[in-house]
């Protein structure tokens, strides 16, 4: 009988695509998903180690699982990812109940460790320096059926003072484009409409092979998949960002007007101790020329507040800046003191008081400016990829969601035929800070899946082929 596994996740979308393979991996081996309601063979919790309060969450839920070990002593525990990699032999001092941890560098070790640990009755850690083998090459199980990420590199060059992920992912290393590409279309083929490029500085893609214009290359050669609806990115670092990529998103009709940039500060002063290589006017210059060539974009961002030495006028740059650029959304964080970053050792660390207080007057004033422009989309037309997971109906109201073009959530009333995967045109009806709804019939469905059948030659897509009767037609994608 197959042991059955569950994943908890922690973190970033990088951690979400290891949660991906991780998955993948233990089905290789031969582990199953657990059922809904019942208890696992195994957990694996998938951390993160951005914030402080990552470590609280992590021991936290150790101890609850103590109680779970006591009553089962065959469950496995096994802790992998970010906080694995900084703590390492740490975790299994502190919760000695936990049969296995792994780093981030290498995922496909797991299965193994498991069988260690029951075989010798004693934790197995195992934590990689750096990368032996390109995670991508791991066995995946995805979420979605139609939407995936791909990572186009792993590691990070940047020295951000606040930043303890270099010391963890390791130093950039990228994957050759074909690699990419031929990845990607794989994909395609077995139904995925939308991609999202992962790294955690896609913009200086291409450092390790020597091509600045690596990234922008990439987004046009996207471009050219046929049957790939959508393409995605995240995260570019201003530092990085170029006038190419600006014109790659422009110009490829796939690529999705759709910018997440980290700002984490609007003052001078701050930016540079926190040594992010760019001051705010080059960032609002980005912003400016991105929506002269998309006027339609959605630019979302992070901001950091409460960084040491940060004073109520460094603040009220933050607060100008975010007035000026109008952001579709903006990831508001208290800054947190992370062992063994130069800013955990930086004079004049804020308060929590002065923190909390400077977080809530932030997200207020940015909370409104976001439903400011979600409001100014009322009465128009917009396309939506209604997603696994986003496109479950809501009991009350009968909505579906899913994504826009620009990535905002919109709820919308669905046809009988509308299932997830499928695009549909909408007009916005109504916005709130945070999402938009469409309360009308949807002007237009494109099912994207292979078996959808249309009754007639005029309600079907072009890319169609004739089953047998002239009247039942059935996509070829």
């Amino acid at each position: 009988m197959n042991r059955t596994y569950q994943v908890t996740t922690y973190g970033c979308q990088m951690n979400a695509h290891d949660s991906e393979r991780i998955s993948g991996t233990l089905e290789a081996a031969g582990f199953v998903p657990v059922s809904e309601g019942a208890e696992p063979d195994l957990i694996v919790l998938n951390t993160c180690a951005v914030r402080e309060n990552a470590d609280q969450r992590l021991y936290g839920y150790l101890g609850q699982l103590s109680v779970n070990k006591k009553a089962n002593p065959s469950l496995q525990i096994a802790v992998g990812g970010c906080l694995a990699q900084k703590d390492q032999g740490e975790i299994i001092k502190k919760a000695p109940w936990v049969d296995a941890v792994f780093g981030t560098h290498n995922l496909n070790v797991l299965p193994v460790l498991l069988e260690r640990a029951r075989a010798l009755e004693e934790a197995q850690v195992e934590i990689a320096e750096s990368l032996e083998v390109f995670p991508s090459t791991l066995p995946t199980k995805r979420e979605s059926i139609y939407s995936a990420w791909v990572s186009i590199s792993v590691g990070c060059n940047n020295t951000c003072t606040f930043c303890i992920v270099p010391s963890l992912r390791g130093t950039e290393k990228d994957r050759r484009p074909g690699d990419i590409l031929n990845e990607i279309k794989a994909l395609v083929d077995q139904g995925v409409v939308e991609i999202t490029l992962l790294g955690q500085n896609v913009n200086s893609y291409g450092v390790e092979f020597g091509d600045k214009l690596a990234f922008g290359k990439l987004l046009r050669a996207c471009g050219e998949i046929s049957d790939l609806k959508r393409v995605r990115f995240i995260s570019p670092h201003p530092r990085d960002f170029t006038d190419d990529v600006i014109e790659a998103m422009a110009t490829t009709s796939n690529v999705m007007p759709a910018l997440h940039m980290p700002l984490q500060s609007g003052s001078d002063k701050i930016l540079q101790s926190m040594r992010r290589s760019y001051r705010r006017d080059k960032y609002l210059g980005i912003i400016e020329r991105v929506r002269a060539a998309m006027p339609e974009a959605a630019i979302t961002t992070d901001i950091i507040v409460g960084f040491p030495g940060e004073t109520e006028a460094d603040f009220l740059d933050t607060v100008d800046l975010v007035q000026q650029a109008r952001f579709a959304n903006a990831f508001t964080y208290l800054y947190s003191a992370r062992p063994g970053t130069p800013a955990a050792q930086m004079p004049n660390q804020v308060t929590k008081e002065v923190q909390q207080d400077r977080y809530e007057r932030l997200t207020e004033i940015s909370n409104q400016i976001i439903w400011n422009e979600n409001s100014d989309l009322i009465g128009s037309q917009v396309e939506v990829l209604v997603a696994v997971g986003e496109g479950k109906k809501d009991e009350q109201t009968g909505r579906l969601s899913g994504r826009a073009r620009d990535n905002r959530l919109v709820h919308f009333i669905p046809s009988e035929t509308v299932r997830p995967g499928d695009l549909v045109e909408v007009e916005i009806t109504a916005a709130a800070p945070f999402h938009l709804i469409s309360d009308l019939p949807i002007i237009q469905e494109t099912p994207t899946r292979a078996g959808d059948v249309w009754q007639d030659q005029k309600s079907a897509p072009k890319n169609t082929v004739v089953l047998g009767m002239p009247t039942l037609l059935v996509s070829s994608k």
